[in-house]
């Protein structure tokens, strides 16, 4: 099975919630899977964990599998939305600059797809 990181960039809940499909798709058919959270993306994780919101049940269902690898700590910090992500249990992460540079996951062996 293939190896595959997910890097969504936007912050567009439409795009994101394939992205989050997608993840759970792939885990469910084999593959090993991981999304990393980079740029405006990391806006969005908030938004999912409200209870409300529509795609709270799908964001929990990825998120509990630990599909999410964690977000962007640059990002996050410049967002202010840093401290909602930790509180939601999801790592900051950043090898490169603070940033999650692809090319530890491409020297793992993981394809990267961007939204």
């Amino acid at each position: 099975m293939k190896k595959i990181a997910l890097f969504p960039f936007r912050d567009d809940m439409m795009c994101f919630i394939h992205v989050l499909l997608n993840a759970q798709d792939m885990k469910d058919k084999g593959h090993e899977v991981t999304v990393v959270m980079e740029g405006a993306a990391v806006t969005l994780l908030p938004k999912l964990a409200q209870p409300d919101n529509p795609m709270h049940e799908l964001f929990n269902a990825v998120r509990n599998k630990g599909l999410i690898e964690g977000a962007c700590r640059a990002c996050s910090s410049k967002l202010k939305v840093a401290a909602d992500i930790e509180s939601l249990g999801i790592p900051l992460i950043g090898d490169m600059s603070n940033h999650p540079g692809m090319a530890s996951y491409i020297e793992r062996g993981y394809e990267i797809i961007t939204f």
